[in-house]
């Protein structure tokens, strides 16, 4: 038993070698919350929340840091514009965020550090990285001296002299514009901190080195985020974490974006799809099926048609679970074990499609039991199957998603009774082998996007695809 990951910093497949045996520590730039989340963010969380369960699923004890950037250039354009503080624009939006990933069956973080909690941490690093060269202080701004540190780029393989460094108002000073600030300038109406330098505000690529070095100390296993933070936020963390002396990660691990007509899913696109309005429309557990699905390095281009597609499969896995749950009579525990080609999938660089077709196998065997009417068969596959959709955080019948069924219990019970009286109707034709009005009735059922499966114990009625 070996978990693979992709390691973009190796540009390869890497066998996981933990730094201490039997624990994992993962580090996962969280949401910069200057606005609520489009399903795009929360895909980066899904797709380590899966990464998570699989490694508590083979042994190891992990803990799991995903932190808050609640302090940022961004953030303080918001409050200017919209005439608010700037802590309440970050705590409201970091709040959806939590609700986001609460909604989509994330399990919550270890830690979730905010950046403004860890100026001292900040202050500290910066004082080391001054003393030891890679750093200096000028007009109140400290700078990374980038050519102090030979390794810089190595993460995102550019040619330093082939760089165009990201820089921001009031980075006054620097010795190289390639240099990039770890420390800002207080600026009339922003929020500041003070340091030995002056008054100012962190930047964003010191605020996660030092959180990182907090909650998980030197040296950790595996560093994530998305593939847009390779450069400069991910390159410009191991610059500052490995001069100041620390190993930092071991394994780079990217997700990929969620798209919309070729472009990367983002607020400034204005073709951002707000997780809120999303769970409105799509029942939360299908979305879940939709973003944490594909391997988490390919692309996933948004559309109604893709999203329809995810929610008509899960209604298959649902529907068998439902119907062997109603032949046991009780509710059937997951098994002890994944089948073992599901584990080598997901043991494979968390190959989710692949463990995932191992799913719908199962479910198909599940289904040809009960069509055989071999009850111990289908619940040994039920078993199965829910073993697998715990670890991928789909399992219908646990309790994240308990409260999915009852909200539409009410509603359920009322179209039931309508649909049974249409099933009796139906029923009463075929007994007089009216076939025609039989077909009739089950047809008009099927286009308002009701399918009627006839089962030994009669007919049953499930949700359509849309």
């Amino acid at each position: 038993m070996t978990i693979r990951l992709y390691d973009t910093s190796a540009r390869q497949i890497r066998d996981f070698t933990p730094l201490r045996a039997g624990c994992v520590s993962i580090y996962l730039c969280g949401a910069t919350v200057q606005a609520a989340p489009h399903i795009g963010h929360i895909r980066s969380g899904l797709n380590f929340d899966i990464m998570r369960r699989w490694f508590a699923y083979r042994g190891y004890e992990v803990t799991f840091v995903r932190n808050v950037t609640d302090i940022d250039d961004k953030i303080i354009t918001k409050a200017h514009e919209q005439g608010r503080p700037w802590w309440s624009i970050g705590y409201e939006n970091e709040r959806a965020f939590n609700d986001g990933y609460t909604a989509l069956g994330c399990l919550p973080p270890t830690y979730e550090p905010r950046a403004t909690g860890h100026v001292t941490e900040m202050v500290e690093m910066m004082q080391r990285l001054i003393e030891r060269g890679h750093a200096y202080a000028v007009d109140g701004n400290v700078y990374f001296d980038v050519r102090s540190f030979p390794h810089y780029l190595q993460l995102s393989r550019q040619e330093l002299d082939n760089l165009l460094q990201p820089s921001g108002e009031g980075e006054t000073g620097k010795r190289d514009p390639r240099d990039f600030a770890m420390w800002k300038a207080a600026k009339p109406g922003e929020p500041t901190w003070p340091t030995p330098w002056g008054e100012g505000r962190p930047g964003w690529h010191l605020e996660c080195s030092a959180m990182a070095h907090k909650y998980l100390g030197s040296a950790f296993d595996i560093h994530g985020g998305g593939l847009d933070l390779i450069f400069p936020h991910h390159e410009n963390e191991i610059a500052q974490a490995k001069a100041y002396g620390d190993d930092f990660a071991q394994y780079w691990v990217h997700n990929a974006w969620v798209t919309m007509a070729g472009d990367k899913m983002s607020k400034s696109l204005g073709n951002s799809v707000l997780v809120s309005e999303m769970v409105k429309q799509w029942r939360p557990i299908v979305l879940r099926y939709y973003l944490g699905t594909p391997h988490y390095r390919s692309m996933i281009e948004y559309s109604e048609e893709s999203l329809r597609e995810a929610e008509s499969a899960f209604a298959r896995i649902e529907g068998f679970v439902q119907r062997v749950t109603e032949l046991a009579g009780k509710n059937v525990e997951p098994a002890d074990q994944v089948p073992p080609a599901f584990a080598e999938a997901m043991d494979d660089d968390l190959g989710v499609p692949q463990a995932l077709a191992v799913v719908h196998t199962t479910v198909r065997q599940g289904n040809s039991a009960l069509a055989a009417d071999d009850k111990d068969a289908a619940v040994a596959r039920l078993a199965e199957v829910r073993a697998m959709l715990g670890v991928l955080g789909l399992d219908p019948l646990d309790a994240q998603w308990a409260g999915e069924s009852e909200k539409g219990e009410d509603l359920h019970g009322v179209v039931d009774s309508l649909v049974r009286l249409v099933l009796d109707q139906r029923e009463s034709a075929r007994a007089r082998k009216d076939w025609a009005t039989a077909d009739t009735i089950r047809d008009q059922l099927n286009q308002s996007g009701l399918v009627i499966e006839d089962s030994p114990q009669g007919p049953r009625w499930t949700l359509g695809q849309r």
